[in-house]
């Protein structure tokens, strides 16, 4: 079974916990760096007092299931369309607003969930009930990429060929000629990152047939980091706007230049700590910041157009 030969196809459920089926026609997001493993898995030690010094063996008692994968920043190719992982993104907390853009921002109820299904070369996996968290990586020259980390409910395997897989074909754009600016100040970085920090939460439950309630998001932080060039501080003074706890909009701008193919993320920062870094032998100031909220729900956008 060849790991280059893998697949996920990933749906949101009407009703959480009940099987969406996606279409992999439809439902299909172009991937790398998939992992699958279990979550909370439970296994029962007994700790039994015998003439022998052997161990009993454990009993197996519940798990959930954990899936990662690293998509693309790419929008749909058409203005006003939900990109490929628009569903992905909604299952991560996210409100969805469609109009001229695709706009994604943090609620704090109505969380949805969704159904993965996860095609291996021969065999299928599948998770229901799963909601997520994710993280927003670019780096100068490179490509605008979102992990995802799913947890939800292992709806079993099965044998399986490959179906008819149909992804999105709008080529990415590259992290360059990006207008990025903090707290009106257009700063030179080489690298941007903004986690969702959601907790996922997977309290017990003794009627569940893996022992575990619904997944859900309980918590959020959203938080990342950028290294913008040490500048003098008469032009910009990142340490006292630290000391003093200040606010500051932050935002990628625009990375690309075609409609239906443009994307930015947009957050209101505070920065939690600065440190003394070096690119090339020049001085940068590391910062580490935190998304916060002014008005309800507003710590940072996603924005497709």
């Amino acid at each position: 079974m060849l790991t280059t030969k893998e697949a996920i196809a990933l749906k949101i459920e009407t009703t959480q916990g009940v099987e969406a089926a996606p279409d992999p026609s439809a439902d299909a997001i172009l991937v790398s760096e998939l992992s699958y493993a279990n979550e909370g898995l439970r296994m029962v030690e007994r700790p039994l007092i015998k003439p022998t010094i052997s161990t009993e063996q454990s009993i197996f008692a519940g798990t959930l299931k954990k899936l990662t994968f690293t998509a693309e920043m790419k929008g749909s190719g058409t203005a006003g369309v939900a990109p490929e992982i628009g569903q992905a993104l909604r299952c991560c907390g996210m409100s969805e607003t469609i109009g001229a853009s695709v706009i994604y921002q943090p609620v704090s109820e109505g969380h949805e969930s969704c159904t993965i299904y996860y095609y291996q070369d021969g065999r299928l996996n599948k998770i229901i009930g799963a909601k997520g968290t994710a993280t927003i990586n670019a780096e100068a020259g490179g490509l605008g990429t979102i992990q995802f980390e799913f947890t939800g409910k292992d709806a079993g395997r099965v044998d399986a060929n490959f179906p008819d897989l149909e992804y999105n074909a709008t080529v990415p754009r590259p992290f360059i000629e990006v207008p990025f600016s903090i707290g009106g100040y257009d700063a030179i970085i080489n690298s941007f990152s903004l986690a969702f920090g959601n907790t996922i939460s997977t309290p017990g439950n003794v009627r569940e047939v893996d022992g575990y309630a619904q997944v859900e998001i309980s918590k959020r932080d959203p938080n990342g980091s950028i290294d913008p060039e040490a500048q003098k501080i008469s032009v910009i003074d990142f340490e006292t706007k630290f000391k003093n706890g200040e606010l500051m909009d932050m935002t990628t701008g625009d990375v690309g230049n075609v409609a239906g193919n443009i994307w930015n993320v947009s957050a209101k920062a505070g920065i939690r700590d600065i440190s003394a870094g070096e690119r090339d032998q020049r001085r940068t100031d590391d910062l580490t910041y935190g998304a916060h909220e002014t008005l309800g729900d507003d710590e940072f956008t996603i924005e497709f157009k």
